[in-house]
């Protein structure tokens, strides 16, 4: 929730004490790790959907166990008379830190968190926009999470904070502004053996359908925010672009709302509108930021409306369960029937186990093997190639400070982009029967970008059990289908790169800048050579059990044999799926450009085999690596 300033301190002390013996009296098995593994992170669930073990945000709240055992936490959150969402304690290990972020999720427009330190030391750092805090123990804190915020521990302990999340009532929110705008004497609030803390925690918190009246704040605040990192009036073009489609769909979903309410007979009708806000948002690029918090616009309509514009799980208006203090559900009427239970609209960060990355120079045959391995449902992909993973961040694309081609290495990573990048993922995650990633604890990545062949230090930092699969292909063939790609026009990459005349296709290798003038075939063998060198290269500096080398007139002659290599690489089963696949002939992949054939780079040997020599020493190396 945005507030007027960071920071607002509310003028409580809690008896820390207290809060420390009840935390001290938790088992360590009731510590549960961070939903988006962030490294030295862990909570223990306070309210939760259900009051089961989850980390949900939508659906009706309710305590759990630990929280029924805390006498003087359920006093703590009493104490404010509000009404309760997700709420947990934190902690913090030693050394470890919360990255930099910020929170986007419909969850935050209207909630807000409030902390309340239990085990903290003056080394424990909140920062928040420019402003840095400590929060010391038995105080009570609420800050701004839609600005960039993060929090480092610097001790040796682990810091551990209640956090509670709320829409809060006028009460609160008339002492929150005056806290912010004046100095508040601290009122201690003791904790009282035996007294009843009544609490009341959410029940509905989703819709079924959103209803205009939202749509609309949520739309026309985020308008209001954004801006365009493209200059002049291609960026005013840009942001007109977004107020109008948004505006358009703000006016089609009130339109439908007069039709149909939240009922039965909508529900496809708005489940097609919403899908194609989403595709014209996301074709509009991340190039629309926030200009409080430069999140990604796109980013942030998928997670305020795709995730929650409707959800057919949640009872229709006026349906749901009573429920009286603490979550408990009141009396139900005879004959009367709970709303159905609907799973989490809040889409978790997994745990990336062992990603298995192809990497290999462009048309080198990766996405026929790609889209091999990808119908085991062992294997979770984007679908397809994942060229808006890297370069959807500006600081990353070619032209960016120190960034002159798709080159990256581990220099350029940091933890900020590391966490988005895992969420984007997650966010467009599919298995092998093209069904969404459903918040598995865990899952297999297989990922195939050919740029990325020119970022595996990158990937490794990202990543640094991934394990990466590398096909090769001679010279003469893999030239020739980058020379047919750069002709035929469909491989265009930048349409228009500084410093290059006309259109540039296929990856930026390293050293482009010397190829000007060049005729085609030298940039085709410039782009096979230096792609595979640096392959090499990245990869004798990783262990050799992380690396696996496939020869693509292998894996055409006998990919099953091939496939198995791979899998007993990445300790992968050779599943009913992948015997299938592999029992004939390949399909052609869908990059195919032309039907393969024996000989088929002949076409083109009066420009390439002058060349040949030259990518002798490469090719010999290749072979035995």
């Amino acid at each position: 929730m945005k507030l007027s300033r960071p920071f607002i301190k509310l003028p409580f002390r809690f008896d820390v004490d207290q809060l420390r013996r009840e935390v001290e009296a938790f088992p360590a098995d009731a510590w549960a790790k961070h939903p988006n593994n962030i490294p030295g992170n862990s909570a223990l669930r306070l309210i939760t959907v259900g009051g089961t073990e989850n980390d949900d945000v939508a659906g009706a709240m309710a305590p759990t166990p630990h929280l029924q055992s805390s006498p003087y936490i359920q006093q703590v959150l009493s104490h404010f008379g509000v009404v309760w969402s997700r709420s947990r304690l934190m902690r913090l290990g030693p050394g470890s830190s919360v990255p930099e972020h910020t929170d986007i999720n419909y969850h935050w427009f209207h909630r807000v968190r409030l902390h309340v330190p239990i085990v903290t030391t003056p080394d424990v750092r909140f920062h928040c926009d420019d402003e840095v805090v400590h929060m010391a123990p038995g105080e009570a804190w609420i800050f701004d999470n839609w600005r960039v915020h993060k929090v480092d521990n610097g001790s040796d302990i682990s810091r551990v904070h209640l956090v509670a999340d709320t829409t809060g009532n006028g009460r609160f929110w008339d002492l929150a502004e005056a806290a912010a705008t004046q100095s508040l004497p601290e009122t201690p609030i003791p904790f009282r053996p035996g007294q009843r803390a009544p609490l009341a925690v959410e029940q509905f918190n989703i819709y079924r359908v959103m209803p205009p009246s939202e749509v609309d704040e949520l739309l026309s605040d985020l308008v209001a925010e954004t801006g365009s990192v493209r200059q002049g009036d291609e960026g005013r073009a840009h942001l007109q672009q977004f107020a109008r489609l948004t505006h358009g769909f703000r006016q089609d979903w009130r339109q439908l709302w007069s039709l149909f309410a939240d009922t039965d007979r909508g529900i496809p009708h708005y489940q097609k509108r919403l899908q194609m806000l989403m595709q014209q948002v996301t074709a509009l690029g991340d190039d629309l930021r926030v200009s409080s918090n430069m999140m990604p616009v796109p980013a942030v309509v998928r997670q305020r409306i795709g995730a929650y514009g409707v959800n057919p799980g949640v009872a229709p208006m006026g349906g749901g369960v009573a429920t009286g203090m603490m979550g408990q559900p009141a009396p139900a009427a005879a004959g009367a029937s709970p709303a159905p239970a609907r799973p989490s609209a809040i889409l978790q960060t997994p745990d990336y186990d062992r990603p298995v990355i192809i990497v290999a120079a462009p048309r080198s045959g990766s996405t026929a093997l790609f889209e091999t391995l990808a119908v085991t449902p062992q294997l979770h992909t984007v679908g397809g190639e994942a060229h808006w993973l890297v370069e959807g961040f500006k600081a990353l694309r070619p032209g960016a400070p120190g960034i002159d081609s798709n080159r990256v290495t581990a220099e350029h990573f940091s933890d900020p982009i590391g966490l988005a990048m895992k969420a984007r993922l997650a966010e467009k995650l599919r298995d092998g029967a093209e069904r969404p990633f459903a918040n598995q604890d865990s899952v297999r990545l297989l990922e195939k970008t050919p740029k990325n062949a020119l970022r595996i230090p990158f990937f490794n930092a990202l990543f640094p059990d991934a394990r990466f699969v590398f096909l090769w292909r001679e010279p003469e063939e893999n030239v020739s289908s980058i020379i047919d790609a750069w002709r035929s026009g469909g491989w265009v990459t930048y349409p228009q790169l500084p410093g290059w005349e006309g259109p540039w296709s296929l990856l930026l290798p390293q050293g482009w800048q010397g190829l000007k003038d060049k005729p085609l075939p030298e940039i085709a063998a410039y782009q096979w050579a230096t792609t595979n060198q640096t392959i090499m290269d990245d990869l004798s500096a990783l262990p050799a059990d992380r690396r696996h080398v496939v020869r693509y007139a292998d894996f055409v002659a006998d990919p099953a044999a091939v496939v198995r290599g791979i899998c007993d690489f990445a300790d992968l089963e050779f599943d009913a799926a992948l015997a299938e696949r592999t029992g004939g002939k390949l399909p052609e992949s869908r990059h195919t450009l032309t039907p393969p054939a024996p000989d088929k780079w002949k076409k083109n040997a009066t420009e390439i085999e002058p060349l040949l020599a030259g990518l002798k020493p490469i090719r010999d190396r290749l072979a035995g690596f």
